[in-house]
């Protein structure tokens, strides 16, 4: 029986990785000019927690600097998205999951400023019943860590839940928590989200074989 949906929020909940590319491209270029290619960006970056992220990219910056630089960043990126399209069909799922009393709760490596920025943007704040931020947590993803614990915030159990997620290291947490994960394909291909652990790849929340999923597991 279905009684979780645990999503993701970067390009899972809405399409953002064109204005982070946009925000990373232009905060190294104002610290040393460097350049950063949307292949490099979709490799190395997209869904990862800044802590480690910002220590590659910044080897000799202090810890103090790295945070810094990472707060920078998540700025520019909040002035460049004052407002957010929710993917198609999400707004949909959300209606079913409510009244189906089906609990749901958001999974994100993203700074807690920036979660609420995002749901804020898409006039979604008040419809989860639990935010997770990973960096508030002893460790983000790829460990299943945060999806183990949204499952334990929603008194549920991996085999009664869905889980969302459009990168790699959200691919890898949620299905190593041992949730049916469902891959969407926003900013990786399917092939790769397939690779990386996902039983599903669809491109929006309308895709009949995610209801069809929805039917079997809550009849």
């Amino acid at each position: 029986m279905l009684n979780a949906l645990l999503f993701d929020l970067d390009g899972t909940l809405t399409d953002t990785d064109t204005l982070h590319l946009q925000a990373f491209r232009q905060l190294l270029h104002e610290y040393d000019g460097r350049q950063l290619s949307q292949a490099q960006f979709d490799d190395q970056v997209s869904g990862r927690a800044n802590g480690a992220l910002f220590k590659e990219l910044f080897p000799q910056a202090t810890s103090q600097q790295c945070q810094a630089l990472a707060d920078r960043k998540e700025a520019l990126f909040r002035e460049m998205s004052p407002q957010l399209q929710p993917l198609p069909g999400l707004l949909r799922l959300l209606a079913h999951a409510q009244a189906q009393h089906i609990g749901m709760c958001v999974v994100t490596n993203a700074p807690r400023l920036n979660a609420e920025h995002m749901l804020n943007a898409m006039g979604l704040g008040e419809r989860f019943e639990h935010v997770l931020v990973a960096e508030e947590l002893a460790r983000p993803k790829p460990d299943p860590l945060p999806y183990l614990t949204g499952l334990q915030q929603l008194n549920t159990s991996a085999r009664q839940a869905l889980a969302f997620e459009d990168s790699l290291p959200g691919v890898q947490a949620a299905s190593g928590a041992g949730i049916f994960t469902v891959g969407i394909a926003t900013t990786q291909t399917q092939e790769r989200l397939l690779a990386a652990g996902a039983q599903l790849v669809i491109d929006d929340f309308n895709d009949p074989r995610l209801w069809a999923l929805i039917e079997s597991m809550h009849p």
